[in-house]
């Protein structure tokens, strides 16, 4: 089995005459955590999105787990998969949005074991008990029978991330999943993050939370205008880039 997780090459996205992704290539091994930094509108975001095939590309190739995504070869060129070949890749895929995205009319619970019984044929019995454990993990022992309403953003998005666990991913992409919760909870949901990753769980994930990065990542990738214009290891990225527009980033942040 390879060593990379994740291989993009050549990537290329467009929304319409808007080149959001130029040529890029990108790489994750197993086991890594991966963070994406840049300006707003760099392409992170959408990069993360094209790995999930929640966004198609129009040139290049993103393989997971040694499979392309969203494509197939056919005579030598890529035509785009049938769904539900691309719905069974996506459950290596986890991903933790900015705004939670929990179904609001189903409690805590359902939210976490729905999808395990669907897509993996999980008994719901065996799905509602993983459901507890993770619960237990992100730190919400008490709260399988609430509603999402009556959790604050950050319980939300520790219920989302639980989810996310839950149909037990080869790889979990979070993209700035504390941009839309108030500063005190923002930690809350950085501790689960950080766990996941000191447990090995391979990430790759896009936030503005610079602390987060140098103290967790074991690769810090820049982009800007849709290209990576740096790479390299959390001390490296924070107290010696190279590119003028990573120390331009770095300045605006510490500023």
């Amino acid at each position: 089995m390879s060593d990379l997780l994740i291989e993009a090459t050549g990537v290329e996205k467009w929304f319409g005459t808007a080149k959001v992704l130029d040529q890029v290539d990108f790489a994750v091994r197993r086991g890594e955590v991966v963070v994406l930094i840049g300006p707003s509108g760099s392409g992170k975001t959408t990069l993360l999105r094209c790995i999930n095939h929640l966004e198609t590309i129009q040139n290049g190739r993103i393989a997971v787990n040694g499979a392309l995504i969203g494509y197939r070869q056919l005579n030598g060129k890529l035509v785009p998969d049938a769904e539900r070949n691309i719905a069974i890749q996506r459950r290596d895929i986890g991903m933790v949005f900015q705004r939670f995205n929990l179904f609001q009319n189903m409690n805590v619970l359902q939210n976490i074991s729905l999808a395990p019984q669907l897509l993996r044929g999980t008994k719901k019995a065996d799905a509602e008990a993983q459901a507890r454990a993770l619960l237990a993990r992100v730190g919400l022992p008490g709260k399988a029978d609430s509603m999402p309403s009556e959790l604050s953003g950050g319980q939300q998005q520790r219920v989302a991330i639980a989810r996310a666990l839950a149909m037990q991913p080869a790889v979990l992409l979070f993209d700035e999943p504390t941009s839309a919760l108030d500063p005190e909870m923002v930690g809350e949901v950085l501790a689960v993050m950080r766990e996941l990753a000191q447990s090995g769980m391979t990430m790759v994930v896009v936030t503005h939370e610079m602390g987060f990065a140098r103290q967790v990542a074991d690769r810090v990738v820049v982009m800007a205008e849709g290209k990576i214009i740096e790479e390299g290891a959390p001390e490296t990225v924070f107290t010696a880039p190279e590119h003028p527009k990573t120390r331009a980033l770095l300045s605006a942040v510490r500023h």
